[in-house]
């Protein structure tokens, strides 16, 4: 689900009786929910607004750009691989694994692990509710 530029993702909750949401790529935690998909849309839409306004509002650019910088951890034998299959192919390390990067994220797979640290606001009759929390100078 994409809004504004922003994207969010969806799964069901048996507990609760409807989809919930939440915005990646980016440092606040904004979720959203819906028993539609009209409704989430709608719900999706509304949270990618008032995060802006939220930020607005504070004074906070709503979306952190990244460096472009990765530091990445491989066990020996794997960087030996990659290292070979670099030199053999006569591209460096660092563009092979941007090639890898790029399919990975134009993959339609797009499942992620559920974030256990995530808290969930609760509303009226114990339903999720869409909630943004906005930290100031993040």
């Amino acid at each position: 689900m994409e809004y504004k530029g922003y994207v969010g993702t969806v799964e069901y909750s048996a507990e609760d009786g409807c989809f919930i949401g939440r915005i990646h790529g980016i440092r606040d935690s904004v979720t959203f929910e819906g028993e539609s998909v009209a409704e989430l849309r709608t719900d999706f839409e509304n949270a990618v607004d008032s995060y802006l306004t939220t930020c607005a509002e504070i004074g906070k650019s709503p979306q952190t750009q990244r460096s472009g910088k990765v530091l990445l951890r491989l066990p020996v034998d794997l960087h030996y691989q990659l290292t070979v299959r670099a030199e053999s192919s006569g591209a460096s390390v660092n563009a092979l694994l941007v090639e890898a990067v790029e399919t990975l994220c134009k993959s339609k797979r797009r499942s992620a692990p559920r974030r256990p640290d995530t808290a969930v606001a609760k509303g009226r009759g114990g339903r999720r509710t869409a909630r943004t929390t906005v930290k100031a100078g993040t």
